[in-house]
């Protein structure tokens, strides 16, 4: 027989811990093995219990949901985290998986979210709410921009020509600009790519296909 999913729950609302134990207690594949209130709670239980799944609500008294991950991660590397949150925010997603959560899923979400995210977490996947899944892939996308993204095509134009060797005053005249106008599109792409010698840039460029 295959063995069950064994779940703490971390929640300083005892009525979201009770509802929460109807909706999981009732499977046949999961069993609550403990309850915490607090961070701090969680983490003892979770030491002496072992659990598979630690469904941790990010905001709780005395020791939050994202620290107490964080030391669960570090303390019961075979736990996995379910966050647990009122807020649809991406920055509150991004903050409790960086602190090492598996999933993260909003407080009223339906039954079979909760049920879903929490075989999810056992089995080693990731889960997140469809309702904050939009706004995640956004702030992710907006956290790994690409630097170059960051450069106007201009700019990306004379950033190519400086690393190809080419002074301001020759790019001027093949861009038909003053020279002026060249030397604060250099500093521009200085500042935006955090970039401070011309060495660097032509290093930039190279690593990123500009130039060979």
């Amino acid at each position: 027989m295959k063995r069950k999913i064994r779940v703490l729950l971390a929640d300083d609302h005892v009525m979201v811990r009770k509802g929460f134990r109807l909706i999981l207690g009732g499977q046949p594949d999961i069993e609550i093995v403990g309850e915490a209130d607090n961070g701090r709670q969680a983490l003892q239980i979770a030491a002496q219990l072992h659990p598979d799944v630690v469904v941790m609500d990010v905001v709780m008294p005395e020791l939050n949901g994202i620290e107490a991950t964080r030391r669960l991660a570090e303390s019961s590397p075979h736990t996995r985290v379910l966050a647990l949150s009122m807020h649809k925010d991406a920055a509150y997603v991004r903050e409790i998986l960086r602190a090492g959560a598996r999933g993260y899923l909003l407080k009223d979400s339906f039954d079979t979210d909760l049920l879903n995210a929490v075989r999810a977490v056992a089995q080693g996947q990731g889960y997140i709410s469809p309702a904050v899944s939009d706004a995640v892939l956004m702030d992710y996308r907006r956290q790994v921009t690409d630097p170059i993204d960051l450069l106007t095509s201009r700019e990306r134009e004379v950033l190519q020509m400086i690393a190809e060797g080419k002074t301001n005053k020759e790019i001027a005249g093949i861009l038909n600009l003053s020279v002026y106008t060249v030397d604060a599109h250099r500093g521009r792409i200085m500042e935006k790519l955090n970039l401070h010698t011309t060495t660097e840039l032509v290093r930039f460029a190279m690593r990123k296909g500009l130039i060979d």
